[in-house]
């Protein structure tokens, strides 16, 4: 059994220090220093190299029953991160092993064995299984297989789609056989990106105009398959541009994520009735099994330099709070990441 004395006794975490109540803000968060428990049996002691920060972390702010528990008032915030093992007493996760878990927001983590995936670095950077290869990539790939099915010929629809997960949806898309496939992002210099970098044939500026009269525009004969990230005006648009039976995978609704009072719906839902779509939510944890596919697929496409990735990176742990508000803002292009440590 490997066992190895803690080599660090206190470490820096941020906490969530209020409620928000619409946008958060930098005094919503505390960064504080903090003893590290000793290991028990089974346990791992992780210093974090890097986390991740995604828009669903603002529905935990609020104490509200979801999918996944609140953060807790007081205590440190939790998320995706990667990090090296540098203390263990587990036989399956050895000192020195880079290891993916759900304890972020902090410099080093003391988390179960058992709850740690072991990566392999090798061929791609450590970060890249919280982006293309974590549950960002994993979601675009579930969604265009499983949830909304792309079809050879199809006209696909992206909305978000220079976020992380939409940065990699518009060129799985075009692998999977989609004929034409349209994204929107904020500005023409990530509208631009759609179309240099990630796969997209036309891509549509909100702040341009009515998304509605674009997408029209953009896609005369309807669309067949719409990945939802914005909800609001891209979900009322992609409805009132869908074809007869096409197929919507709802994954987020950013839009309103910041919203004080109940957001209304899309004033043209019952066109959905009309045109017999297929609206669907999705949950990436109900995809999970389909990670070695995804990742074995993913992996050769990186290499084959087909799959095309970016990254925002904000440094330093006391740097979390402004990227999470930047993804919240749409300053990312791709994954938003915090670098904790080289």
């Amino acid at each position: 059994m490997s066992v190895t004395t803690t080599p660090v006794t206190t470490g820096r975490e941020i906490r969530l220090a209020a409620r928000p109540v619409g946008a958060p803000t930098a005094a919503d968060f505390a960064l504080v220093t903090a003893e590290i428990p000793a290991l028990t049996e089974g346990q791992v002691l992780v210093r974090n190299t890097w986390m991740s920060v995604d828009p669903y972390m603002r529905g935990r702010m609020d104490d509200v029953e979801s999918y996944i528990p609140p953060f807790a008032l007081g205590a440190a915030l939790d998320g995706s991160a990667i990090g090296e093992v540098i203390a263990s007493r587990a036989d399956t996760v050895p000192v020195g092993a880079t290891v993916s878990h759900f304890a972020g927001w902090r410099e080093y983590a003391v988390v179960d064995a058992a709850t740690t995936i072991v990566v392999d670095t090798s061929a791609v950077p450590a970060q890249a299984y919280l982006g293309v290869l974590g549950t960002p990539g994993l979601t675009a790939y579930a969604a265009l297989t499983e949830v909304a099915e792309v079809r050879p010929g199809d006209t696909v629809f992206v909305s978000g789609a220079a976020g992380a997960v939409g940065s990699v949806a518009g060129q799985i898309a075009r692998k999977l056989g989609a004929a034409k496939v349209i994204g929107s992002a904020g500005g023409p210099a990530k509208a631009a990106r759609l179309r240099a970098d990630f796969g997209y044939d036309i891509a549509l500026d909100y702040r341009a105009g009515a998304i509605g009269e674009q997408l029209a525009q953009a896609a005369p004969e309807g669309i067949d398959v719409y990945l939802d990230h914005v909800g609001g005006d891209h979900l009322e648009a992609a409805i009132g541009n869908a074809k007869v039976g096409a197929r919507f995978a709802l994954i987020g609704a950013i839009s309103g994520y910041n919203a004080t009072e109940p957001v209304p719906g899309p004033s043209n839902l019952f066109q959905a009735y009309i045109r017999r779509l297929n609206l669907r939510g999705m949950l990436v944890t109900d995809h999970l099994a389909l990670f070695p596919e995804y990742i074995g697929r993913a992996v050769d496409w990186i290499a084959d330099g087909s799959l095309h990735t970016e990254e925002t990176v904000f440094d330093g742990l006391d740097r979390a709070p402004a990227a999470f508000l930047g993804v919240l803002s749409g300053a990312n292009t791709g994954k938003m990441l915090v670098r904790l440590a080289d």
